[in-house]
């Protein structure tokens, strides 16, 4: 447990997972002015702990890189593209779940 509050202390200093903690009570409220059920939120909130595992993944892969190459390197760049496409897909997995609960309830039409 020691281990997992460092890495959430670690984690909070990353301003992008900063942006996820500040989104989280926006998507709370859309998801309740859609009339979202129990179903729903369980699976949002599933969604939101894999986007934090991700973004812990990136962050561990970025420090790791760091330390490994701190000059440019075509493997450092690649490293890092390649867990901010990570992050980026499980965001565009929100977004779709979040639409699609909207389109559902028809709040929009």
């Amino acid at each position: 447990m020691g281990y997992s509050i460092a890495g959430m202390q670690r984690l909070y200093r990353e301003a992008a997972f900063r942006h996820i903690l500040l989104a989280l009570p926006a998507c709370l409220a859309l998801l309740a002015f859609a009339g979202a059920g129990f179903v729903e939120y369980c699976v949002f909130f599933i969604l939101f702990f894999c986007l934090v595992a991700v973004e812990a993944l990136n962050t561990a892969i970025e420090c790791i890189v760091d330390h490994l190459a701190p000059n440019w390197a075509e493997f450092a760049r690649d490293a890092k593209d390649l867990g901010s496409l990570a992050t980026m897909c499980l965001l565009c997995a929100h977004g779709v779940f979040l639409g699609a609960v909207v389109f559902r309830s028809g709040v929009l039409t």
